[in-house]
């Protein structure tokens, strides 16, 4: 009962870690007189998604590889479909032809990438899958391309500096914000893998499920408080790049460090998990190409949402049927 706690505990410790780091860090640069523009997406892509970084350091170093790949991969279907689908709802989002032409393809991609990474034995073949250690490695060269690329059009997006917090503080301030954060961050990640793996084990399902589900929304929260927030300010550019951003940060960067910390077993249904990923991000850029260009209506924010509660219902089911087997 007390894992059960500190799991939710923990989603509360790990978001505020993520702000305080995201403050201290902001403050840093400002104090370096790094301009807002420059750091402002690396800065929020990177602050919202410090849980699913610190949850999947966490799980991967325990060996809890289905917690670790299910956090990642459920994370970006519920930015695409749930956090993506609120905001919809809230306002039609307009975005610039580069986020439609150049970010909404490159996270269709990085999914892509990883199906392909880690079924590379079933298509020579084989019977089983995995994200290996050199895949981790080539995940890591395009989060570097994606960084160089994101730093070059920062400058672009308007609103960015609002996102931004921390100015003004001194070294011992900022020195304390990011070590605080830093900490939170740490401790709330155990905490949060701690209980998921408890969890699964008590429902008798795997341990993927919980990870697509609870976990992803749970450390997707971040990514809904900044959209939801940059929506009602008519900041559409930054709801959807957060969005964007995140989702390729998550693959790149996050999925790619835990694969090179211990390899990832892919079992088939996790492929299935990993196209509905492909799926939603194909379904943003269809919107965004169709009827009002560059722009995603109320009515297809509502089929976000729709198609996510579709695909909970699904995983229930699959769960339900696997126990029963």
């Amino acid at each position: 009962m007390l894992s059960y706690v500190l799991m939710i505990v923990g989603f509360g410790v790990v978001i505020a870690g993520a702000e305080l780091l995201i403050r201290g860090s902001s403050a840093l640069a400002r104090r370096l007189r790094v301009s807002d523009l420059a750091i402002g997406l690396t800065v929020v892509a990177f602050g919202t998604s410090l849980p699913e970084l610190f949850v999947n350091l966490t799980a991967s170093v325990k060996g809890d590889a289905g917690i670790a790949l299910g956090n990642i991969m459920g994370s970006n279907t519920a930015n695409i479909l749930l956090i993506l689908g609120i905001c919809g709802v809230i306002k039609a989002l307009t975005v610039t032809k580069g986020t439609v032409w150049k970010e909404i393809p490159l996270s269709l991609l990085a999914a892509v990438l990883v199906w392909v990474l880690g079924n590379d034995v079933l298509i020579d073949g084989g019977e089983s899958g995995v994200l290996a250690r050199s895949d981790g490695i080539v995940l890591i060269c395009f989060f570097i391309v994606f960084l160089y690329y994101t730093v070059g059009i920062a400058q672009e997006i308007h609103g960015m500096g609002e996102m931004l917090h921390g100015g003004g503080r001194g070294p011992a301030a900022i020195a304390v914000m990011i070590c605080a954060g830093l900490f939170c961050l740490v401790v709330g990640s155990r905490w949060i893998v701690n209980g998921a793996v408890q969890l699964a084990a008590a429902l008798g399902v795997g341990q993927t499920v919980i990870g697509l589900t609870i976990v992803a929304v749970g450390t997707s929260l971040p990514e809904l408080t900044t959209s939801a927030v940059a929506t009602w300010r008519g900041n559409f550019e930054i709801a959807v790049g957060n969005i964007v951003g995140s989702n390729i940060f998550n693959i790149f960067f996050i999925l790619g460090i835990s694969a090179i910390i211990r390899p990832l077993p892919l079992p088939a249904e996790q492929s299935i998990d990993i196209m509905v990923t492909v799926a939603a991000s194909l379904l943003l850029l269809l919107f965004m190409l169709t009827g009002k260009r560059r722009m995603l209506d109320r009515w297809e924010g509502g089929v976000f949402i729709v198609a996510y509660v579709v695909y909970v219902l699904f995983l229930v089911f699959r769960a339900g049927r696997s126990t029963a087997l």
